[in-house]
């Protein structure tokens, strides 16, 4: 880590690395996601195949975790080095973007989008480690949509997590492009790039927050 953290340009590839490795996760993520908007049993089956296959529980889910924890110090890392070295902020390379309130506040909302991973992490990883592990409970395939939308009763947790699935949206406008710009691909294709970036970083949030609002007014019937 050290060795990495050396380098200016080699921070700004693990960086690039990490998010699109983050990116990928985020749209697997939501596809499963969506499915409990169609069927109940479909999401059952994804979810249960997630939580029990072995290669995705003890290899995969320790490379995610490892994934945003990197990203998310190494992000931190990045703003206070330039702080403090030239008094402007990570990533404001790209003239374009310099002026942008997403280039200016990355490091805010960063930090929005880690306080709802912890919230995240609450509400499903841990009771998930407490099921499995530490409570030894038998495994219930039928459990997983049920659960789901208890976490969706709440208005303040539904109101929490339109908010961060909205500071997400304002981080990838800006992170999802400069992450290309800083592997080098900043040629004629950087209007299409451009493109694909801004509508991932619009729909991707956006069908989050889709889901949470669904199943927190499918409730109130």
């Amino acid at each position: 880590m050290s060795g990495l953290l050396s380098s200016s340009l080699a921070r700004k590839y693990a960086m690039s690395l990490s998010a699109f490795f983050l990116i990928i996760f985020l749209l697997i993520h939501v596809a499963v996601n969506l499915v409990s908007l169609c069927s109940e049993e479909a999401f059952n089956t994804a979810s249960h195949f997630m939580g029990t296959n072995p290669l995705i529980q003890f290899a995969m889910q320790p490379v995610l975790i490892f994934g945003v924890v990197f990203h998310f110090v190494l992000g931190f890392i990045l703003e206070l080095k330039n702080w403090k070295a030239q008094g402007i902020k990570y990533a404001m390379d790209n003239g374009a973007a310099n002026s942008t309130w997403m280039s200016r506040n990355m490091i805010y909302t960063g930090g929005a989008i880690l306080a709802f991973i912890v919230l995240h992490f609450v509400d499903f990883w841990i009771p998930e480690i407490n099921h499995k592990y530490i409570h030894a409970l038998p495994e219930d395939p039928s459990r997983y949509f049920h659960e789901l939308q208890a976490k969706f009763v709440s208005p303040l947790r539904v109101g929490a997590y339109v908010i961060a699935f909205v500071f997400l949206a304002l981080h990838l406008l800006h992170g999802f492009n400069s992450a290309f710009q800083s592997i080098g691909l900043n040629n004629k294709y950087t209007k299409g790039f451009k493109r694909c970036t801004k509508a991932y970083s619009i729909i991707i949030p956006g069908l989050f927050i889709f889901i949470a609002l669904f199943h927190y007014f499918s409730q109130l019937s």
